[in-house]
């Protein structure tokens, strides 16, 4: 996939960047993922095709913002995603994204989306304490 990823759909779902550092903003897209990916399940089960890839693209957009919060970068309207200098990020994740973005509808790329969005969630906790501890109280 490269270092730049264009996603068409992008734009369509995008939310402004909140302030840095929005814990609230994070937990709102959070809640905003455990509902969609509920509903993705559901219309896996249901073989509903229209309805599962505007999920997807949802979806994908949500992680994306979400990676991109997380290490404290916006997500630029009409740009194309740079993944290398992100830090915080899963591993693999421009093999796993460029199959998820090449097969939205399959039932394994709704996976493995939940298994980035799992691992993205790890990752920023971890950097949360570590960020915690280094902070000098006072």
């Amino acid at each position: 996939m490269g270092k730049e990823v264009s996603i068409p759909f992008l734009d369509d779902f995008l939310v402004e960047y909140p302030v840095k550092d929005d814990k609230e903003a994070i937990q709102n897209l959070l809640t905003d993922w455990a509902n969609l990916k509920e509903n993705l399940h559901i219309m896996y089960e249901k073989r509903d095709q229209k309805n599962t890839l505007q999920g997807m693209k949802r979806g994908i957009v949500l992680f994306i913002q979400f990676l991109f919060w997380t290490n404290d970068h916006p997500v630029k309207k009409n740009e194309p995603i740079q993944l290398s200098g992100l830090e915080i990020k899963p591993v693999n994740l421009d093999e796993r994204l460029s199959f998820i973005l090449s097969r939205p509808n399959l039932f394994h790329s709704y996976r493995q989306l939940s298994e980035l969005m799992m691992e993205q969630e790890k990752l920023y906790a971890k950097k949360t304490i570590v960020k915690k501890r280094l902070t000098p109280k006072g």
